[in-house]
Parts: C-alpha cells; sequence; structure tokens
C-alpha cells in the first residue's frame, strides 16, 4: 500500500550479514518509488562493512533517486557507547514547507515521549567528529576493527575446514559487519550452548566480532559437533 514504511538495513544487515550490491539497491528504490513506499534505512553498522565512506553511499542513491525517506544512524557500535544510546534521525523532504511540518509533529512526539535526551553521549560524538585529530584517531580505530572482524571470518572459514566441516564456506566472508548468519538451526544453537558455552540466538545467527585467536579453535569444533 502507498505510504507503508520499509525498514532496511542500510548496510552491514543484522542478522545475515548480506549487503545489497549497487544493482540490487536499484531494484530496491525502483520498488520503493514504483509503489509509493517510504524507505526507513537503518544505519547502525557504518563504517564495519567496506568503510565509512562507502557504507553510506547507498544513502546518496536514495537521494539522487528524489525520494522522501527516513535515516536512522546509531553510534553505540563505531563510537563504543552503546549505554549512551545516542544517535540521529535524519528526514529527507520533498521541500523546506514540508520540512517544517514534519519538524513540528516530531517536537510532538519527543516532547510526550522522552522531552529531553541526555547529551552526554552526543557532546562525546560532537567532539570527536568535530576535531581533525580525533576524528582520524577515530576512523584509524574503525578501521582496526573492521579489518579484524573480517580476518575473523577468513580465520573461522579455515578452523571450520581443518575441523571437517564440508561445503562451500565462503558465504562467511562474503558477509558483511559483526554478525554471520550460520545457517545452523534452533536445536543446533541450542546445543551450542548447552554442551559447548557457545552463544549465539536461535535464529543462527553468531556475532564475528566476539570471535578472538583464543576461542577460534574451540567454535569452530562446537559447530562441527553439532552438525
Amino acid at each position: 500500500e502507498a505510504g507503508t514504511v520499509i525498514v532496511l538495513h542500510a548496510c552491514c544487515h543484522n542478522p545475515t550479514g548480506y549487503d545489497l550490491t549497487e544493482a540490487e539497491w536499484d531494484q530496491v528504490i525502483a520498488a520503493v518509488k514504483a509503489r509509493g513506499l517510504v524507505a526507513f534505512l537503518d544505519m547502525a553498522y557504518q563504517g564495519f562493512g567496506e568503510g565509512i565512506a562507502e557504507d553510506g553511499k547507498v544513502i546518496g542513491k536514495f537521494l539522487d533517486a528524489g525520494l522522501n525517506f527516513f535515516v536512522s544512524t546509531s553510534f553505540s557500535k563505531s563510537f563504543s557507547l552503546y549505554g549512551e544510546r545516542v544517535g540521529a534521525l535524519s528526514i529527507v523532504s520533498e521541500s523546506k514547507e514540508e520540512a517544517g511540518r514534519v519538524l513540528s509533529q516530531l517536537k510532538r512526539v519527543i516532547r510526550t515521549n522522552y522531552s529531553n535526551p541526555p547529551t552526554h553521549g552526543a557532546t562525546v560524538v560532537a567532539m570527536v567528529l568535530n576535531s581533525p585529530e580525533l576524528r582520524k584517531q577515530w576512523e584509524d580505530e574503525l578501521t582496526e576493527m573492521r579489518v579484524r572482524i573480517k580476518d575473523m571470518r577468513a580465520a573461522l572459514v579455515q578452523e571450520l575446514t581443518a575441523a571437517g566441516v564440508q561445503g562451500d564456506l565462503g558465504y562467511i566472508t562474503r558477509q558483511k559487519g559483526m554478525f554471520s548468519y550460520s545457517g545452523l538451526n534452533a536445536t543446533q544453537m541450542q546445543r551450542l550452548r548447552a554442551e559447548f558455552g557457545v552463544y549465539g540466538v536461535d535464529s543462527g545467527r553468531i556475532c564475528v566480532a566476539a570471535l578472538n585467536t583464543q576461542n577460534l579453535k574451540a567454535v569452530a569444533a562446537a559447530i562441527k559437533a553439532v552438525m
């Protein structure tokens, strides 16, 4: 139905780790336009996929398409401020007049829900982003984490293969971000927790960012054991 809001992960999809290609995004945008939908882009993991600019390219595609849409940005992960609940809601509207009406409604919603958010987390983010030195340090550290996660994906494939897991495991390295959709069913995930102390959710999602050189071999052996 026209006017329906559709939520899309802009990058590093949670839980699957699967990011759409540019061609696939073009198809999504065409469908959104044709059906009169309103896109709500969830940007919780910018910088953990291919880079800050690269992960944000989809925003430009929606802008170029002339669409009205929402972008929800979270700094919980990229700034390690999970407990501060800091982020931003950006709304693209077709005119200055419409933007004014949207802002008026947002103020009413905010006033009746929480009135004034805590400022500590936002102040930290603003300080970092507005300082060239601090911003570069943050970008470098984010790059280190992105590379580490990619390395853990490759190492997990290597350990799973060494443990005797058969089949194409390339999907693990093709996925992006903190999470991987393992393909394990609920029973297998429950066995991982109960028998091996390896934790993930019943959907099969595992947190690749939690892997390290000390636990990788044990995790791979546990996955092999429940398959």
